[in-house]
C-alpha cells in the first residue's frame, strides 16, 4: 500500500529509552487507512501509548519511520494534521468549557466569530449545550472528557488518537462515552487510533484491533472487527462480538508466551473480558 493512501505508516519502527536500557517497541509495521477505527492493546508496559505518542512526535523514534498523510510525523503536528486526547482530561480550570474548547483556535489565530461558531458545533456534538460557562471543575469526569474531545475536534483533524480517555471512568460511564465516541467517529469522518487496556471496548469501537506482545511491544496479530454499524448495547450481547473478544484474548496469550519463551520480559499478562 503506497504510505500517500493510508493515514499512518509505521515501516520498521523500534523505540530504545536509554534510560534504564529499556527496549519499548521493536520493528513494528502497521498501515492505518483513512476513516478507521483502530485500537492498539497490550499488556502494561508494552508499548502501546509510547507508539501513539510516537505517531504525534511527542517523542522520537530510535528506529524506523512514521508518516502521517504522507508527511513526516513532525510535519503532520505542524500542519495540525491530528488532535490528541489522554486519560486525564487535561483541561485548563481557570477557563470555562467554551474557552477550554476554542483554544486550539486561539492558537491558530482564527477570529472570534469563526471560533464561536465552531465551539457552538463542538457542544452540540458532544452533547453539553448549555454548559458553556461552567468550569472543568463543575463537571463530572465523562463530561470533562467530553470537553477534552471536543477540544481535539475542534481544528477538524484528519487524525484523532486517544490515549485510555475512559480508563479512570466507572463502566457504566465508559461504555456511555463509547457510544458517543463512536457516533462521533461517524459524524466527523476522522481517523481514529485509541489506546486501550479493555478486550471488551477494542472489539465494541474498532474497526481493526492490533494486539500487542509484551515487552518489547511487537504486532501479535490484528484481529478484523465486522460488527455492523451503527452499534449498541445489543451489540454486546451478539455471539460474533464474544467471538471477537475470543479471538482478542488468544493473541493476547500468545503474543506473552512467545516473548515469555524469548526472555526478553517479565511483564505479567492478566487477560479478563473487561481489561488486562
Amino acid at each position: 500500500m503506497n504510505a500517500t493512501s493510508v493515514a499512518v505508516a509505521i515501516r520498521q519502527l523500534s523505540k530504545r529509552f536509554e534510560r534504564g536500557n529499556v527496549q519499548a517497541l521493536e520493528t513494528i509495521d502497521l498501515d492505518v487507512r483513512p476513516g478507521e477505527f483502530v485500537s492498539l492493546i497490550g499488556p502494561s508496559g508494552c508499548g502501546k501509548s509510547t507508539l501513539l505518542r510516537i505517531i504525534g512526535d511527542l517523542i522520537q523514534p530510535t528506529e524506523g519511520s512514521v508518516l502521517v498523510n504522507g508527511k513526516p510525523a513532525r510535519q503532520a503536528r505542524i500542519d495540525r494534521d491530528y488532535g490528541i486526547v489522554f486519560q486525564d482530561a487535561v483541561l485548563y480550570d481557570w477557563r470555562t468549557v467554551a474557552r477550554n474548547i476554542s483554544l486550539p483556535l486561539e492558537l491558530a489565530g482564527v477570529d472570534r466569530r469563526r471560533r464561536d461558531a465552531r465551539v457552538r458545533e463542538m457542544l452540540e456534538l458532544v452533547e453539553l449545550t448549555g454548559f458553556e460557562k461552567h468550569h472543568p471543575w463543575q463537571l463530572s469526569g465523562g463530561m470533562q472528557q467530553r470537553v477534552s474531545i471536543a477540544r481535539a475536534l475542534s481544528f477538524s483533524p484528519a487524525l484523532l488518537l486517544m490515549d485510555e480517555p475512559f480508563g479512570a471512568l466507572d463502566e457504566m460511564t465508559r461504555e456511555r462515552l463509547n457510544n458517543e465516541l463512536l457516533q462521533i467517529w461517524q459524524e466527523t469522518g476522522s481517523t481514529v487510533v485509541f489506546v486501550t487496556h479493555s478486550i471488551a471496548e477494542s472489539v465494541f469501537l474498532s474497526t481493526r484491533v492490533v494486539v500487542m506482545s509484551a515487552r518489547p511491544g511487537r504486532i501479535a496479530g490484528i484481529v478484523e472487527i465486522d460488527l455492523p454499524q451503527p452499534r449498541g448495547p445489543e451489540t454486546r450481547e451478539s455471539p460474533r462480538f464474544a467471538e471477537h473478544i475470543t479471538e482478542v484474548r488468544r493473541l493476547l496469550r500468545k503474543g506473552h508466551a512467545d516473548e515469555a519463551i524469548e526472555g526478553d520480559t517479565e511483564v505479567p499478562l492478566y487477560v479478563a473480558e473487561e481489561g488486562l
